[in-house]
């Protein structure tokens, strides 16, 4: 589906098709939208409403998660990733910005068994706030700070009190 040069007109392709995912532009003093792996992307989705302001609208899409943010946001993060020596430890990003276009997921309900495009954070709001560059680059630094699923040790067992006499009782009959 072809979307035209001013993201404003995203609801014409969008009522044409309600139940699919539809594209639109990104940039034109709208919104820009940083598209980043899912679990990283996720990882930045909790430090922001964890322990940050929230975020704007949220969708996964084909194993990444695009975060709609402020416009001039996909050219100024990743200049301040670098300048800040965090590029090298932020997985790939891609920033679309003006001149560019994206797939977002319908707006209905989310499709049964959790499969296909899908909004994490819904565009609830016809004019949602939209975290900026700096608030994206905080963010990226705290995920990129979290341990990764993989290496994070989960034990059922509380741990040890240091304080506590231990027995051993394999041998006794």
């Amino acid at each position: 589906m072809s979307v035209g040069a001013d993201p404003r007109s995203a609801p014409a392709p969008r009522e044409s098709r309600p139940s699919g995912p539809f594209a639109v532009p990104c940039g034109g003093g709208v919104f820009d939208v940083v598209n980043v792996p899912a679990m990283f992307g996720r990882r930045m989705l909790d430090r922001l409403w964890s322990q940050g302001p929230g975020s704007g609208p949220a969708a996964y899409h084909r194993g990444r998660t695009l975060l709609f943010a402020a416009p001039g946001t996909a050219q100024r993060l990743p200049s301040l990733l670098k300048w800040e020596e965090w590029s090298g430890a932020v997985p790939p990003l891609l920033c679309h910005g003006t001149g560019d276009a994206i797939t977002v997921p319908p707006l209905g309900p989310a499709p049964p068994g959790g499969a296909g495009p899908r909004w994490i954070v819904a565009p609830d709001t016809r004019h949602p706030w939209l975290p900026g560059p700096e608030v994206l680059l905080w963010a990226c630094v705290r995920a990129a700070r979290t341990p990764s699923a993989a290496t994070v040790r989960i034990s059922i067992f509380p741990p040890a009190d240091q304080d506590a006499k231990v027995y051993d009782v394999s041998g006794r009959r």
